[in-house]
């Protein structure tokens, strides 16, 4: 999949391609919304994936919306809606079977990039996640599934977030750089209503010496992905 990107601004990362294929990993369908799409890439990949599923994409920012429409031209991949507004604010006709993304999630504390559009691609204060999860809950159908990626760092003020808004969440994956590092992104698949026990599942290191993992190796050569710089 050739994906145009900006040269200057928020470029995708391996954080969505490991989301990608943790939402993959369930077989997604039905209405799946993906909030922040940027250049399109998660969900242009799940549908390209899973054609049956109904692809809307949303981001708040028009450049990013353009790209993402591109990306679907160029790819011959049929998306179901454009959207370019704020999620929060933005008010749908249905709800979603499945709500995806990879929001930002710097804390107030890190340094902010003096890139506008960089600043709302990485810090929570663009989406804050309480906000963000009310919303979520308002937009999914009953028992609708909503996956994501986030600092584990912030894993015990995410969960209480979640349950307030009656999301359950069913499936955590604990991303390492190395074996022997700390955690650095943690997959979350949570879901509205839901009285499951959560899973926990195995740890997925990104590097095994100094080459990728076998497992992550194998979802880049999956994801098939190559940028080409985006020329407005």
């Amino acid at each position: 999949m050739t994906l145009f990107q900006p040269e200057q601004g928020y470029r995708y990362n391996s954080d969505t391609l490991l989301l990608y294929d943790f939402i993959a990993s369930f077989t997604p369908k039905g209405e799946l919304l993906d909030v922040g799409c940027g250049c399109g890439i998660l969900g242009l990949l799940l549908k390209r994936d899973f054609p049956a599923l109904h692809v809307n994409l949303l981001d708040i920012q028009a450049q990013n919306c353009e790209i993402s429409k591109a990306n679907a031209h160029a790819n011959n991949i049929e998306i179901a809606s454009f959207t370019c507004k704020d999620f929060l604010e933005a008010k749908f006709e249905h709800k979603f079977d499945m709500i995806v993304s990879n929001p930002p999630f710097y804390h107030k504390g890190g340094v902010k990039s003096e890139n506008d559009a960089l600043c709302l691609s990485r810090h929570s204060s663009a989406l804050p996640f309480t906000a963000f999860a009310t919303k979520v809950t308002k937009s999914l159908s009953n028992r609708g599934y909503f996956f994501f990626c986030y600092d584990p760092k912030q894993l015990d003020s995410l969960m209480a977030t979640l349950l307030a808004n009656g999301l359950n969440v069913e499936d955590i994956c604990f991303v390492h750089p190395k074996e022997e590092k700390e955690a650095s992104l943690v997959l979350i698949r949570a879901r509205k209503n839901s009285k499951t026990l959560c899973k926990i599942h195995p740890p997925l290191f990104i590097y095994s010496g100094e080459t990728f993992s076998p497992h992550v190796q194998t979802i880049f050569d999956r994801s098939q992905t190559k940028s080409v710089p985006w020329k407005a």
